[in-house]
């Protein structure tokens, strides 16, 4: 196994050297042809970037795509612990009403993802294979699509925003509140899904630099703009919407501008194509994306539900608060995977397969061995860190214990999320929805219904940790096979 796994690597090098020669000797060609045209430097960078992606080694390639999505990822973190943490001086159920309008935002946040990395990963698969003609039109149908159904959330959330705040699980004492902050988000949906749509594609083209700026940007402004709205000009929960909305906006432009520097991929309008052909390829690497958190959102409200039911308001900002700070702490693991994630897909477009295994199996190493440290801290302090959102005991109760059921499974999750990562950066689709639909919908809704049945609040406070451990036994079944069919140099 060891020869064939040498032979299958030798292989990968000699195909990578010789896509790499070939296009950087056409580059320069052209580049000779028409010295200091734009459009041959653009070529010339695209070539150099084919080569960084196909031939540096594995790990080093990896660290750097992941340190700014990393930095990205945290910093994004922060700002959503900092939105909860500013909110949570105003009151219980602003900190409540913030985490029913959650489950929407997601919702925002996974057809962003969908439009995103369903033509992320087809660009850069069609790079890898050196069809720039489909990458550019792939692009622009991904961010037009996201710009069309954004439009269409604003219009159909503002006319049934009521109904919508009951689904979501607002009681009466904190209607207000939740419409207050919806009405808000809800304007700024077209944007928020454009932006991530042009992060994801930045990323998957190996332009973790541009995303990382956008996105931090944003957050960053962010928070500055949450203390300034609340307190200082008494704007109450609409201000913290509003800084939202603000923020993202900032991000969008910069990410635009960004998605026209370099090597990267313009978004052009001429090059949109609204048909079969895209559409698909969007569903097939946008789809475990879109189920993730659409699933999770889904998760979210009945865990809301079933926490009003059960404790009240307190207990619905208790868990609200273990979400925002979980998000936080598994923000620097979904950035390590998503720094792997270019180097999967384009690697995979190009037939290096052996380059693909190496990365997985890369970053789900220090992946557990840093969750496993994180833990740790997790667990031994977890009433401390809820204290710090909301000083309420109630809250604090229910926040702690939830805390420490995850952060016994905590580990799991490098295995869980990486693997999945690696099925959707390689185009399979279906083996990466049911992944992603495994945790937030098969395995938590009925954990949630099912154990807090049977055990009340401390069945739902266990809920989460009991979804990790069964999608971790599902995810050895499907993604050790694939890994093994990587290993031998073929194809998944």
């Amino acid at each position: 196994m060891a020869d064939k796994i040498n032979q299958s690597s030798s292989r990968d090098s000699a195909q990578a050297n010789a896509a790499g020669g070939a296009q950087g000797s056409s580059v320069q060609q052209g580049a000779a042809a028409s010295p200091g045209n734009a459009a041959a430097a653009t070529a010339q960078a695209r070539g150099k970037r084919h080569i960084q992606m196909t031939q540096t080694p594995v790990p080093k390639l990896i660290v750097t795509l992941a340190i700014p999505t990393i930095i990205s990822m945290l910093v994004t973190g922060l700002y959503n612990i900092a939105d909860t943490f500013f909110v949570g001086r105003i009151s219980t159920e602003a900190t409540a009403a913030v985490g029913i309008v959650f489950p929407l935002m997601s919702i925002i946040q996974a057809v962003g993802f969908f439009c995103g990395q369903g033509s992320g990963i087809f660009a850069s698969k069609s790079l890898g294979a050196g069809d720039e003609k489909s990458a550019n039109e792939m692009v622009a149908t991904g961010f037009a699509l996201a710009l069309i159904l954004g439009l269409a959330m604003t219009v159909l959330g503002t006319v049934f925003i009521n109904p919508i705040a009951r689904v979501l699980g607002a009681s009466a004492t904190m209607m207000n509140e939740t419409k207050a902050y919806m009405h808000i988000i809800l304007i700024g949906a077209p944007y928020m899904m454009a932006q991530l749509v042009v992060n994801n594609q930045l990323r998957f083209q190996g332009s973790a630099i541009y995303a990382m700026v956008g996105l931090v940007s944003g957050a960053l402004i962010n928070i500055a703009l949450d203390p300034l709205f609340i307190f200082v000009f008494h704007m109450g929960i609409t201000g913290a919407a509003l800084a939202t909305i603000l923020s993202q906006l900032v991000s969008f432009v910069l990410l635009l501008i960004g998605s026209y520097r370099g090597p990267n991929l313009h978004i052009h309008f001429k090059n949109v194509r609204i048909n079969r052909r895209y559409l698909l390829q969007i569903v097939n690497g946008g789809s475990p994306s879109l189920v993730r958190q659409g699933l999770n959102s889904v998760a979210t409200i009945v865990l809301n539900t079933t926490a009003g039911a059960l404790g009240g308001d307190a207990a619905i900002a208790g868990m609200s608060v273990v979400t925002r700070i979980m998000m936080l702490s598994i923000s620097a693991l979904i950035g390590f995977g998503q720094g792997c994630q270019p180097v999967c897909a384009y690697n995979y477009g190009a037939k290096l397969y052996t380059r693909v295994k190496d990365g997985f199996s890369f970053v789900v190493k220090y992946s557990t061995i840093v969750l496993t440290l994180m833990a740790v801290i997790l667990f031994a302090f977890s009433g401390q860190i809820v204290s710090v959102f909301r000083d309420d005991p109630a809250v604090i109760a229910v926040g702690s214990k939830a805390l420490r059921f995850l952060a016994v499974v905590f580990p799991l999750n490098g295995f869980n999320v990486m693997g999945n990562m690696m099925m959707q950066s390689m185009g399979k689709g279906a083996k990466a929805t049911f992944l992603s639909s495994a945790r937030s919908g098969l395995f938590l809704i009925p954990a949630v219904l099912i154990l807090s049945a049977l055990l009340g609040l401390t069945g739902l406070e266990m809920a989460q940790a009991t979804a990790d451990v069964i999608t971790f036994a599902v995810s050895l079944l499907i993604v050790l096979p694939a890994v093994r069919k990587l290993s031998a140099g073929e194809a998944v």
